[in-house]
């Protein structure tokens, strides 16, 4: 279970299933088993391109920012294809940039022009450009160094803590792991009759 205003980690090795269940919780793909539930409700049977383009925002390991356009038209193009209006979308991206610890001069600048850490907050930063109340990262300080690491922490421990969403994280970094409220470690699925759900020394694990 994830609650608004939490942090969460979710641990694991490889092929434990990490990026698959993001894909369950971002609504990309369908269990084969089982239910996920938003709200009380199953996702699967709910609008799912209603619940990606406004409930939830994804923050891609690789970032999947377009280097042909502008920090700010990346930002504008994830409002616009959610269907949401503002006063000023450009003023709501540049809004956006302050929140993730970038100068609004940043908001024409093209991506190809930005550090790692630097793509790293413009990908945070189109996230929350639909508002959404739950926020996902696939290895969000994977390639950053410890002190922009940090930064990225920082901001996301914001989002919850004071903007009251729900950050789930997927990491290998111990590091991040401890900076969050709640982690999950998931193990690999064994050929079982059934399946358990274990938890040793306050790590809930997963199997």
């Amino acid at each position: 279970r994830f609650h608004a205003g939490r942090m969460y980690a979710i641990t694991g090795p490889s092929g434990a299933g990490k990026t698959t269940m993001l894909s369950l919780i971002s609504g990309l793909t369908n269990p084969s088993e089982g239910e996920v539930l938003y709200r009380g409700r199953n996702l699967a049977d709910q609008d799912r391109y209603h619940y990606r383009s406004h409930d939830i925002g994804v923050v891609f390991q690789s970032f999947h920012l377009l280097p042909g356009l502008t920090v700010a038209e990346n930002i504008i193009l994830s409002m616009d294809a959610a269907g949401k209006r503002y006063p000023s979308k450009r003023e709501r991206a540049v809004a956006l940039l302050e929140q993730v610890h970038l100068p609004a001069a940043y908001a024409h600048e093209r991506i190809l022009h930005l550090s790692g850490g630097e793509q790293q907050r413009v990908a945070i930063a189109r996230a929350l450009s639909t508002d959404p109340h739950i926020i996902v990262a696939d290895e969000p300080t994977g390639n950053l160094d410890m002190a922009t690491q940090e930064d990225i922490m920082d901001i996301f421990r914001s989002m919850a803590h004071d903007a009251g969403r729900c950050v789930i994280i997927v990491t290998h970094s111990p590091e991040v792991a401890h900076g969050c409220d709640e982690t999950f470690a998931l193990s690999p699925l064994r050929q079982t009759s059934r399946r358990s759900a274990v938890v040793r020394d306050g790590v809930s694990s997963i199997r």
